[in-house]
């Protein structure tokens, strides 16, 4: 899965909004949104992951706030896709598998909190979708290949947050089939996403290949090599200054393959890199490393 990046930054609103929100909704929803639908520095750069922990909560609910007075506007609900989709991850599902060894019954309430979390991503998202194209929804639910390619260039940040926080939940419900049923869907939008433009947010679609393929065979058109070609181009587009696409090959592809040297190679690389050398990217690469200590710690376990 995608790690946390600058897109955080989305969900952070200030708290003026709340004072002047009474006489001034249509005005501060509209520069809100546009604030919000760029990736900004105010939390991409930071150094202090327990902070943003902290923030976004607020933000979060202050923007949906700003939806129910302007439920269609499509930058307010491609936020709220994004910031709860990364809060889900970073701060809630993360947390959860920390703990899973310790205290399995919090983390399962951990898990099913993040799961909860992805789904409301995934509705803002569609409802994004929704606003920019009328019938997405039903369109897509009926063929889903049919439906994305509907969507343009313009659509890409609501086609992979859509789909990567329906991908995060359904990886959450392995038990049901239904939701499990619903990955045509999540591979169509993700699909058309790479098509429109592979290098966006600096290779973050190839990160997400790079964990999809290395979960699903090569008979569904995913395994190993195709999670290699991924992984490379998105290093390539990030100039390797991000670290999520070498902790997802990791856990995915050298733990499948049993791959221990490779594994711990690439681990150490995460860890040995310096967070303030890509300042961007800075909040992204301290979360990825701090997920690289969890899996090292639990190697053995991993491995036979």
């Amino acid at each position: 899965m995608k790690p946390p990046s600058a897109a955080l930054a989305r969900a952070a609103l200030p708290v003026a909004l709340l004072i002047l929100a009474a006489g001034c909704t249509r005005i501060i929803t509209y520069a809100a949104g546009r604030t919000l639908a760029v990736d900004g520095s105010l939390f991409s750069s930071e150094d202090d992951p327990e902070l943003v922990r902290q923030a976004l909560p607020f933000g979060l609910k202050t923007l949906e706030g700003l939806i129910s007075k302007s439920p269609e506007d499509e930058r307010l609900l491609l936020a709220a896709a994004s910031g709860f989709t990364q809060y889900a991850f970073a701060f809630v599902q993360q947390d959860a598998e920390f703990i899973s060894a310790k205290d399995p019954s919090a983390s399962r309430e951990g898990l099913a909190r993040a799961r909860r979390l992805y789904l409301r991503a995934r509705d803002y998202g569609l409802r994004g979708l929704e606003a920019r194209h009328r019938g997405f929804t039903a369109a897509l639910a009926a063929n889903p290949p049919s439906a994305a390619a509907s969507a343009d260039r313009a659509d890409v940040p609501l086609l992979y947050w859509t789909a990567v926080s329906w991908a995060a939940w359904v990886a959450l419900s392995k038990d049901d089939m239904k939701a499990i049923g619903q990955l045509p869907r999540v591979e169509a939008l993700m699909d058309r996403a790479l098509a429109l433009d592979e290098g966006w947010n600096g290779g973050t679609i190839h990160e997400f290949y790079v964990a999809y393929n290395g979960a699903r065979g090569e008979a569904r058109g995913g395994g190993p090599l195709q999670a290699k070609a991924h992984l490379d181009r998105a290093l390539a587009l990030s100039s390797g200054r991000k670290l999520g696409p070498l902790v997802a090959y990791a856990e995915s592809v050298c733990v499948a393959a049993q791959d221990r040297k490779a594994f711990d190679e690439l681990l150490d690389r995460v860890l040995a890199f310096d967070a303030d050398s890509a300042p961007p990217h800075r909040l992204a690469n301290l979360l990825a490393q701090s997920r690289a200590r969890w899996l090292k710690s639990r190697a053995e376990d991993l491995f036979l």
